[in-house]
């Protein structure tokens, strides 16, 4: 009777589960981790939630919006369910954050060569305009740092940043290494831009939870998942296929190949 009534349990468990789709909120303008082909999001990101996620059983539905700091607030207040993002402690107060990091990212100083910047400790920046998205954070140091300063410029796009220091109209961006990379080297101008060697901080890319989603209860089990794909090579062939078919859609007719 016992196991009839566990098989039951589960059989009701996994029927709840696919009624209820997982809402997965990106903003794909980051590639390799998350990028929309004009057609899907795609990316580190996306197929990472998705192959934990699908694992424990859930129908994952990836919801869009207009900028980052939305996607955070939604995810915060319970709108959506899972985000991937860095641990802050203003973060922690909505999110439950994976111990195991899915990706560990270097936050670098994006510059024009024509107008050089100059950066061995962070109040050098003080002297220069920047650039970020809204809602990026890239640690409490350097957030208190922007808000003292006032000298950064907020947008909701990174082309558009990006274009802006082509322009010289800004002069530095803080920003994920690989994707500034991958932004420079497919837009106008761009063999103008160069990153500092020296990066501005060194981060860690995690599976964050809503507390208000029912995955919170089971983040021991995403955890574990999420190792095992680390673990096993499939988070670095992800990332390596993501940039393959990133340059490839740049690169040609647009069908990553």
């Amino acid at each position: 009777m016992q196991h009839v009534l566990a098989l039951l349990t589960l059989i009701f468990c996994t029927a709840v589960q696919a009624a209820q789709p997982i809402r997965y909120c990106d903003y794909p303008v980051y590639p390799p981790i998350s990028w929309s082909d004009g057609h899907e999001v795609r990316g580190l990101a996306p197929q990472t939630v998705r192959s934990v996620l699908g694992e424990l059983g859930y129908e994952v539905k990836t919801v869009v919006l207009g900028n980052w700091k939305r996607c955070l607030l939604d995810a915060a207040e319970g709108r959506v369910d899972v985000v991937l993002a860095y641990q802050t402690p203003q973060r922690d107060d909505g999110l439950l954050f994976s111990r195991v990091p899915v990706l560990r990212e270097e936050v670098a100083i994006f510059y024009n060569r024509h107008k050089p910047v100059r950066f061995d400790q962070l109040g050098d920046l003080g002297h220069y305009r920047g650039g970020l998205l809204f809602g990026e954070s890239y640690g409490p140091e350097f957030d208190r740092f922007v808000a003292e300063h006032g000298n950064v410029e907020w947008v909701s796009d990174s082309r558009q940043n990006f274009g802006k220091l082509i322009r010289q109209r800004i002069d530095f961006i803080a920003h994920e290494r690989r994707t500034g990379t991958l932004f420079a080297e497919q837009l106008a101008g761009g063999q103008d831009i160069f990153a500092l060697s020296r990066p501005l901080t060194v981060d860690y890319l995690r599976i964050a939870v809503s507390r208000h989603s029912p995955l919170a209860a089971r983040m021991d089990e995403i955890d574990a998942l999420l190792k095992k794909r680390v673990d096993d090579g499939s988070v670095a062939r992800w990332l390596e296929q993501s940039e393959h078919d990133y340059r490839a859609m740049h690169a040609g007719d647009g069908v990553p190949r």
